[in-house]
């Protein structure tokens, strides 16, 4: 048996995360590493050390976010931008820290058996959910089914055989077949079976805000939980996420001192806030790139695909946003998964217009053809890398229009519909290497590429039946070239992310999944 007692790991992971990820600016020096202590239970002293001034308790935070809300359930929430407001209300079994690490949470220690077939957790002593009420083994074993039945077959809690209460301390989770990235499974939040009505309205977690309302739209608040487990933790008194969809809206809300800290800037924007704000740079996490049906004419072609990949400018997209801050990527990977990231694919293509016209006269479209890429309204940079990828694509004598829908319109039509024929667009994934290349399995039910490839599904399941790290690095760096070289869609970076955040403020990190987490923020002195 393997013990976790303080610093859980990614089973036999090993997750190195990037600088990138760590880099701090203006006012937050320094750079953490994998062998930092967790955020969790970093104390006082260390947060005002790595943050350079005094924390101050109490205090209230308006924080911009680009979207809305899709549901207060966490077990049903399927936006980005939702896991990363919900990550302050609710906890799994573990949780996530801004190394890529996973933590205690609701559980203070766990075990996992050498076939990684079963994984044993002990619930924290005194954990109480928010309502005050305290957190029992019989609500794990409610909360697992319960996200297993809602994830359904297609996710990788189609592999539990069973959750077992061992007693009112111990829980077992057992596995069909072997997983040894089951972990990163198991931060899926916590919830009392009590309040199964309300989940929807009044949600209750065991993290360090609670619930005070939700005005769709407009705005979702928290307050400090007095009961969260870490007594530390949170400094502020109070957060509100604020809904602003529109970047220039953003920008004048911060220069009028509406907002405290927003996200995901450009280089151009974050030039504007010359004062008032330090920018914070890390990187975004996600997969950008123009994303192809690859269902549709004429994008079931692979040479199509091809002289897209030798077509698009990477670099002048990244210099134009980001002022040349992103990694450029060339498969459905972030780097920063050291270890299991297959860097090769970043050279499969360079940009090459000859290339690009002679495999179009191969596949049949020497004159061209037109195509219209769909682009969700809730990250503006969506929208500029694909103004560049059109101008790119007129060299070759391809037409593209672009076509600007809200994110719940994109949501249905293109991700559930697949109703669509290209789209620039970000995906993300969890601390499991798996979770990013899973959406390109033929029989995944989040394929909305329609990505289909024979050998791409045989090495991907090889890995995932493998409980050998140094097999499964090499199995997914195997699929990650496939995708790379089928082009199986136009992967175009892990975009830097600039946040303004006031200069009154400190504590702010970046995470290697979808996270903002307002715990660690506080006003110094």
């Amino acid at each position: 048996m393997k013990k976790r007692t303080n610093k859980i790991l990614l089973g036999v992971m090993t997750l190195v995360v990037s600088v990138a990820l760590c880099a701090c600016g203006g006012g937050k020096g320094g750079e953490a590493s994998a062998e930092s202590k967790n955020s969790s239970e970093t104390t006082t002293t260390e947060t005002e050390a790595q943050a350079g001034g005094a924390a101050v308790k109490g205090g209230e935070v308006t924080v911009g976010i680009a979207q809305d809300l899709d549901s207060l359930d966490p077990h049903k929430m399927a936006y980005a931008g939702t896991k990363e407001v919900l990550f302050n209300v609710f906890e799994g079994l573990v949780k996530a820290d801004q190394n890529g690490d996973l933590i205690p949470a609701v559980a203070s220690e766990y075990t996992v058996s050498d076939d990684a077939k079963v994984y044993t957790f002990t619930l924290r002593d005194g954990i109480t959910f928010h309502d005050g009420s305290a957190v029992t083994t019989e609500d794990i074993k409610y909360s697992i089914e319960r996200y297993a039945e809602i994830q359904g077959e297609s996710s990788a809690f189609s592999n539990l055989e069973s959750v077992d209460v061992v007693d009112d301390k111990t829980v077992e989770v057992h596995l069909k077949e072997g997983n040894s990235e089951f972990l990163s499974a198991l931060t899926l939040a916590i919830l009392p079976q009590s309040n199964e009505a309300n989940f929807e309205t009044q949600p209750i977690g065991t993290g360090p805000f609670k619930f005070v309302s939700f005005t769709p739209g407009q705005s979702f608040v928290v307050e400090a939980y007095e009961g969260y487990w870490n007594a530390e933790l949170p400094y502020l008194d109070k957060v509100e996420f604020k809904i602003v969809a529109d970047a220039d809206t953003a920008l004048t809300e911060l220069q009028a001192g509406s907002l405290d800290v927003y996200q995901y800037l450009t280089v151009d924007q974050a030039e504007t806030l010359s004062s008032g704000f330090n920018i914070m740079e890390g990187s975004v996490n996600y997969v950008q790139g123009m994303f192809l049906n690859n269902a549709v004419e004429p994008f079931n072609d692979v040479r199509v695909r091809q002289a897209l990949a030798y077509a698009v400018d990477k670099d002048m997209i990244n210099d134009f946003l980001f002022g040349g801050k992103s990694h450029l990527i060339g498969t459905n990977m972030i780097p920063a998964f050291k270890k299991y990231y297959n860097e090769e694919t970043e050279t499969v293509y360079s940009r090459d217009l000859e290339k690009a016209k002679a495999l179009l006269t191969e596949a049949g479209y020497g004159d061209g053809f037109e195509f219209t890429i769909t682009v969700p309204n809730n990250y503006a940079p969506h929208e500029s890398t694909a103004q560049v990828i059109v101008e790119n694509l007129k060299e070759i004598g391809i037409t593209a229009q672009i076509n600007t829908v809200e994110f719940s319109t994109w949501y249905d039509q293109v991700y559930v519909g697949r109703d669509y024929e290209a789209t620039v667009v970000a995906v993300d994934g969890t601390l499991s290497p798996s979770s990013w290349l899973a959406k390109n399995l033929s029989t995944a039910s989040n394929n909305f590429t329609n990505y289909n490839n024979a050998d791409f599904d045989k090495a991907y399941t090889d890995a995932m039946a493998s409980i050998d790290d140094e097999e499964k690095v090499k199995l997914y760096k195997e699929c990650q070239m496939i995708l790379a070289e089928d082009a199986a869609s136009i992967y175009v970076q892990d975009p830097a992310n600039l946040v303004a955040v006031n200069e009154k403020l400190a504590g702010y990190v970046f995470y290697p999944c979808a996270a903002q987490d307002m715990a660690l923020v506080y006003f110094t002195e």
